[in-house]
């Protein structure tokens, strides 16, 4: 038994040698292919129109971002407040920055606790201000048959690689390692 323990032990120090450095980098890759385009076309409905609609947030983000304030303000966003104002750009700003950020692994720890921080408010939006809590199935649940509730099971998983990225940084493919190295 011991034998066969030893030679365990020695199969995943190998693997973890391999796995160590590529799992950050892995981590980034699903990010871009599963996640970079759903929030960026998320935040490309949240603009206003023209050159400077990244400052005037359209319709589409108060809808999004803030609906019962919206609805309670007759759908006129001038209604709103400054705060509101605040919120939908800097929202929106996050939705095209931080997954890019994420994507080059540039500033990565940072980018994906600020995507952490995202994606909760997303969620807790989706569930109290769309009205998503009233949906069993749109919310999902742990521990049952079934893998596909949008915001408990699919959202675990995002948040495990954002949350595996914040703890072992970019990996060895990316700008931050660039960065460090010229650093050194």
């Amino acid at each position: 038994m011991t034998a066969l323990l030893t030679l365990y032990d020695r199969l995943t120090a190998a693997l973890n040698k391999i796995a160590g450095p590529a799992l950050p980098t892995l981590a980034r890759f699903v990010f871009a292919a599963t996640l970079l385009i759903y929030f960026w076309k998320s935040a490309s409905t949240k603009l206003g129109d023209g050159v400077f609609g990244f400052l005037k947030p359209g319709i589409g983000a108060y809808g999004q971002m803030f609906p019962k304030a919206l609805e309670a303000a007759g759908y006129n966003t001038s209604e709103l407040s400054f705060f509101h104002w605040l919120i939908a750009v800097a929202g929106t700003w996050a939705e095209f920055i931080l997954p890019l950020l994420i994507v080059i692994g540039l500033f990565t720890r940072l980018a994906s606790l600020g995507m952490i921080g995202f994606v909760i408010v997303q969620s807790l939006t989706d569930l109290y201000g769309h009205g998503g809590i009233e949906h069993a199935a749109t919310v999902g649940a742990w521990f049952d048959r079934l893998s596909d509730g949008a915001i408990l099971d699919q959202r675990a998983f995002w948040m495990l690689a954002l949350l595996t990225l914040v703890l072992k940084g970019a990996g060895p493919l990316s700008v931050d390692k660039i960065l460090s190295i010229r650093r050194a």
